[in-house]
């Protein structure tokens, strides 16, 4: 069940966010997500609005929504790959008629999961917080 944020959330959210970032950003040091908890819980996720997966009350992955970015989406690393992450971005594409999104470069696995739904490419950035290259991406209904 997909189900709106609650601050009683937080540290499922930040565990998730945590374990998955690290997994998934292999090519940056761990220390480097470790370093961001704070901002996450005092910044970031309370200025998103933000929609959590529950499974048998168990919080097991979220999206969030700044504006029209999908400005994070995770799942537990040992639950990914089971169609959990594509009923979150099809909540959030049902939410906004178009979404846009940074991935890194070297995050292949992700960037194929957008193409899959429909994300399109529109153009490359550096990251300034890691100098890692981001592709920025759309999706417009």
């Amino acid at each position: 069940m997909i189900r709106g944020y609650r601050a009683a959330d937080i540290d499922q959210v930040l565990e998730i966010w945590l374990s998955a970032s690290i997994k998934a950003h292999h090519f940056i040091d761990s220390s480097f997500w470790t370093s961001k908890v704070s901002e996450m819980r005092e910044v970031y996720i309370p200025a998103s609005e933000t929609f959590l997966y529950e499974v048998e009350g168990e919080v097991v992955g979220f999206y969030s929504l700044y504006e029209n970015n999908l400005a994070a989406i995770f799942i537990v690393p040992g639950l990914q790959g089971k169609g959990l992450g594509s009923d979150l971005i099809d909540d959030a594409k049902n939410r906004r008629e178009r979404l846009q999104l940074a991935v890194y470069k070297e995050n292949t696995p992700s960037i194929e999961f957008y193409e899959k739904h429909g994300f399109t490419l529109l153009g490359e950035q550096i990251d300034e917080h890691t100098g890692h290259s981001e592709l920025i991406m759309e999706y417009s209904s």
